[in-house]
């Protein structure tokens, strides 16, 4: 009797054992089938809003539903998924021999350096569209800038991400004044009041107050994307999702050829900013950037609150969130970087190692422009 019973509990021992690691099997299956990328090490994948249910999306709610949201899921993030694209699409092999020889298209801590010739287009758009990103573009149209919107606008939807989903957050204190421009599918403007300001470097110090504000209470649940632009800029050619990456910084045209000690860092020790001579990489400008959307609420929340340092310092850095955008970059190496392809200025001529001009920032009177008159 009492060996009986023995043997019943161990059997029953054994049958919970093979259930637990059936379940572990089962569990670990889908897990990985749902996303697994070992090169990003990370289990998060695209959320396709509004698309159908496919047997992935059917099999990551019974896992939720069983052990819980997965940390991509609370934290309502999106990361790069698989490098994959359909079958057929037909492009030119890639060559290990021939490429861009006047130009350095990798940095020093082994990050993508972006040039005209150093990507294919249409691989690049086959692998992205298949993710299907939401892309949000930040801009600022405060008093008289609001005439720039217009030409930001039109040509922003000739060349800007063409065949993604793409929300302009125009923020701005004359919202009668924005246009009306006709929008391609998937594409929306979404406007956000902020007061006026008598000088335009409060206009830049304010804007990292704001976009942080707008990230936290709508943009979060809006964008898995985020680029930070200059709305006194037109397009001119594809800006394309060559850019996309965890966190891309953007070379300035005027210092790109240069040494590092002639890079305008914030030389003022008193500063948040600052940076000594002998130290940096290169120099990036404020007037593009962007990243995930996680990443990039980090970084503008960093230069707002780096800027609040400064102002109880009685100091207000040289270029302002620029200033603190390059130290940021100094010690969180970007992931990709974009030559000044992807910012020139219509005030400057084009060299020969600028094959394309994609985006340029556009020729004005900035004494009748801004509010303290360009001072």
């Amino acid at each position: 009797m009492i060996k009986g019973v023995i043997m019943l509990r161990s059997n029953s021992r054994i049958h919970i054992f093979i259930f637990l690691a059936f379940l572990l099997v089962l569990f670990g299956g889908i897990y990985i089938y749902l996303g697994y990328d070992s090169s990003t090490f990370s289990f998060c994948q695209p959320c396709n809003e509004g698309s159908e249910p496919d047997v992935k999306s059917i099999m990551a709610k019974v896992m939720e539903d069983i052990v819980g949201p997965t940390e991509c899921q609370e934290k309502g993030s999106w990361k790069i998924g698989d490098l994959t694209m359909n079958y057929g699409v037909k492009y030119a092999q890639p060559s290990t021999q021939q490429g861009r020889t006047d130009v350095n298209s990798v940095t020093n801590w082994n990050a993508p350096l972006v040039w005209e010739g150093t990507f294919d287009p249409v691989v690049i758009d086959a692998i992205y569209k298949k993710m299907d990103p939401r892309i949000a573009v930040v801009v600022f149209a405060v008093g008289k800038y609001t005439r720039f919107l217009e030409a930001f606008l039109q040509t922003g939807e000739k060349y800007f991400m063409v065949g993604f989903r793409v929300t302009y957050y125009i923020f701005t204190d004359h919202k009668e004044e924005v246009p009306n421009i006709d929008l391609g599918e998937g594409r929306k403007i979404s406007l956000l009041d902020i007061p006026s300001a008598t000088r335009w470097q409060d206009v830049v110090l304010g804007r990292m107050k704001w976009a942080s504000i707008a990230i936290d209470k709508q943009i979060r649940n809006e964008a898995d994307y985020l680029f930070m632009m200059d709305v006194d800029s037109v397009f001119y050619s594809r800006f394309g999702a060559e850019s996309l990456s965890r966190l891309t910084g953007v070379l300035h045209r005027l210092f790109y050829k240069v040494d590092r000690d002639q890079f305008t860092y914030e030389r003022r020790n008193l500063s948040r900013a600052f940076i000594p001579f002998g130290e940096g990489d290169y120099y990036y400008t404020a007037a593009v950037w962007g990243g995930y959307l996680e990443d990039m609420y980090k970084m503008v929340k960093y230069c707002y609150m780096q800027s609040e340092e400064d102002a109880k310092n009685n100091i207000e850095a040289v270029w302002q969130e620029e200033s603190h955008l390059n130290k940021y970059f100094l010690y969180n190496k970007p992931t990709k970087v974009l030559s000044p392809e992807y910012l020139w200025s219509d005030y400057d001529q084009v060299p020969a190692d600028i094959k394309v001009v994609r985006i340029s920032q556009l020729v004005k009177n900035y004494a009748e422009v801004r509010p303290n008159g360009g001072q």
